[in-house]
């Protein structure tokens, strides 16, 4: 069983918006650790992480947060029939940093391409 591959399907949309839920808390909040604390579960995240990173090409376009908010905005729709508010009650949607956008490591910079460098 350890050589089987377990395959996980999402939608597009899912996948974005994960990609970039990850990378909120893997190298923008740099609270992984206080998220899970267990570093073997750190595997699998760093796996499924690189996965969309490599896969989704919306991660390099200019018009990133637009993409990313209209992908939300169809998943809440899609979960609760009707546009729910993103952020719970002490939250502020505004404080929230555009993921992605700030780039990271040698593995890319997300919301920009690597043409050019």
């Amino acid at each position: 069983m350890e050589d089987e591959a377990i395959i996980i399907r999402l939608t597009p949309d899912q996948a974005f918006v994960l990609s970039d839920g990850l990378y909120q808390v893997m190298f923008q909040s740099d609270d992984l650790e206080g998220i899970v604390r267990d570093r073997a579960v750190w595997s699998p995240i760093y796996a499924i992480s690189g996965t969309l990173d490599t896969t989704l090409s919306e991660i390099f376009m200019p018009d990133y947060s637009q993409r990313l908010d209209a992908a939300k905005e169809r998943l809440r729709v899609s979960m609760y029939g009707e546009a729910a508010e993103s952020t719970g009650p002490d939250e502020n949607a505004t404080a929230a940093p555009q993921a992605h956008q700030t780039g990271w490591g040698t593995a890319g910079k997300h919301g920009e391409s690597d043409q050019g460098r």
